[in-house]
């Protein structure tokens, strides 16, 4: 694992108001950390997803990430210290065994991270120790003087120098991992402090002024607002997919990621899953990309019965890289035989792991063609799909 993201979830959060942790309290349906997590799970910059959590959190844990504790790159989450510095030494601390290049870290109340700032903080460690997502002051700063009920003026701070910081910050692990070590017992108010205690070089790279930091009770307004303004930038976008396989001397056949006993089997280069291919054909389409010929070409040998999920996952991590989200999908398995209602709820199961999704989200059908054509004459069968994806609009 080459770059893995830590985000930090290990406080109470006590400003934010009543509700328990702020992490964990819903915003438009989802944990404000399930926000904050996908983000980071979706990007293919990075490799794993490790989140610190409070010893006594598990269960909040566990109900907040329901959707992602299966997602292939999000790792078990590790407790932290008193201190939001001890919580992210001890995160770097769980990763030594994974040795990763690079890290970030996150605050897991920043929930409208976007997938761009976490590419240019990533992107800035070929030049420097470390980079944060920060964006310039543009306000008059004023420097307060007096009593903190009554303070008064002391004196204006030039401005042009100054910067807000912001999370992600990412370092090289080795480095960011001893500069941590040897700050332990220090106050410092971020990771870059602490980079910058140690003498490393810390580059600013652009942020982005949504990403803000859910603090206090009135900034779940704030966010909710934020959240309904990005649904409304999303277009969604519908793809079609269609294949066909023919019967051949065997004994059992794979639909849709199940594998139900038959008197023949499909005839394929691969594993002639007819449903998978269908539905990842859907996929590629919704998002332009071509189809599955395109990128797993029937001539080269190494998907010689390759098991299709190969590809449907390859489709899926397409459409999360152009910051996509599939939506729902369905598929219309059509053939006489085998009966496909027995083994339906398995294959919505198979299918929505895959991609990732809630299996409420994906459906599966069956017909008969009435005995007529070549899925009548029980010759083979033809599966249809259409997958329903949103993407960022223009």
């Amino acid at each position: 694992m080459q770059t893995i993201a830590i985000l930090v979830a290990a406080g109470r959060g006590v400003r934010a108001g009543p509700g328990g942790p702020k992490q964990y309290r819903p915003l438009n349906g989802r944990a404000i950390l399930a926000w904050a997590s996908e983000a980071f799970a979706h990007h293919p910059q990075i490799d794993a997803v490790r989140v610190v959590i409070h010893k006594d959190d598990f269960d909040l844990y566990e109900d907040a990430m329901q959707e992602l504790t299966a997602h292939p790159k999000v790792l078990p989450p590790t407790t932290g210290g008193a201190e939001r510095q001890d919580s992210v030494r001890l995160g770097l601390e769980s990763l030594i065994q994974a040795s990763p290049g690079r890290v970030l870290i996150h605050d897991a109340a920043r929930p409208f991270i976007d997938a761009a700032t976490i590419s240019r903080v990533v992107d800035a460690l070929d030049t420097h120790d470390g980079a944060i997502a920060a964006l310039p002051v543009y306000d008059t700063v004023k420097r307060a003087a007096g009593d903190a009920d009554t303070p008064i003026i002391a004196d204006t701070l030039p401005r042009d120098a100054l910067w807000r910081a912001q999370t992600p910050q990412a370092f090289h692990f080795d480095a960011i991992l001893a500069a941590h070590r040897d700050a332990a017992g220090k106050a410092l108010t971020d990771d870059a402090a602490v980079a910058e205690a140690a003498g490393l070089s810390v580059g600013l790279v652009a942020g982005s002024p949504n990403n803000m930091k859910i603090t206090q009770a009135e900034d779940f307004g704030l966010a909710a607002s934020l959240l309904s303004g990005k649904a409304t930038t999303m277009e969604y976008r519908t793809g079609q997919g269609f294949d066909v396989h023919a019967f051949e001397e065997g004994a059992r056949i794979t639909i849709c990621g199940i594998e139900i006993p038959h008197v023949k089997k499909l005839k394929g280069h691969s594993d002639a899953d007819v449903g998978m291919h269908a539905l990842t054909d859907a996929l590629f389409g919704a998002v332009s990309e071509g189809d599955i010929g395109d990128h797993f070409p029937p001539s080269e040998p190494q998907w010689k019965g390759a098991p299709s999920r190969i590809f449907l996952e390859k489709a899926r991590e397409v459409v999360l890289e152009k910051g996509g989200q599939i939506t729902h999908c369905d598929i219309t398995l059509m053939c006489e035989a085998p009966k496909i209602g027995p083994h339906r709820a398995a294959m919505r199961a198979a299918l929505a792991e895959i991609l990732q999704i809630d299996v409420a989200r994906v459906s599966v059908k069956a017909t008969t063609t009435e005995r007529l054509g070549f899925t009548g004459r029980e010759e083979g069968i033809a599966a249809l799909a259409t997958a329903t994806v949103a993407l960022p609009g223009s």
